[in-house]
């Protein structure tokens, strides 16, 4: 299921226009991407956590010359653990 299609699958279990879902979804994923680069996390009960997390600095392999070694830089990535009920529905 892509973007549009959970706009359009909203609106009609919910009876908004699609332009109110739009706005819902729009409005939800900027807000978890504003807490996340804050440093929060938002969790959904039953459903999952989003989280930050930092990765680790390493020296990793140039594919194109795997003798010579890189420095990959750390990272902050976003994640994602999912709830009991989220678990228990795809068991």
């Amino acid at each position: 299921m892509n973007k549009a299609e959970l706009i359009s699958h909203l609106a009609e279990s919910t009876g908004l226009s699609k332009k109110q879902a739009e706005d819902v979804v729009e409005g939800f994923v900027a807000t978890v991407i504003n807490t996340l680069k804050a440093g929060g996390e938002v969790t959904i009960a039953g459903f999952g956590a989003f989280s930050a997390k930092k990765r680790a600095g390493r020296t990793g392999v140039n594919p194109q010359n795997p003798t010579q070694k890189i420095q990959i830089p750390s990272v902050t990535v976003p994640k994602f653990k999912a709830g009991k009920n989220l678990k228990e529905a795809l068991k």
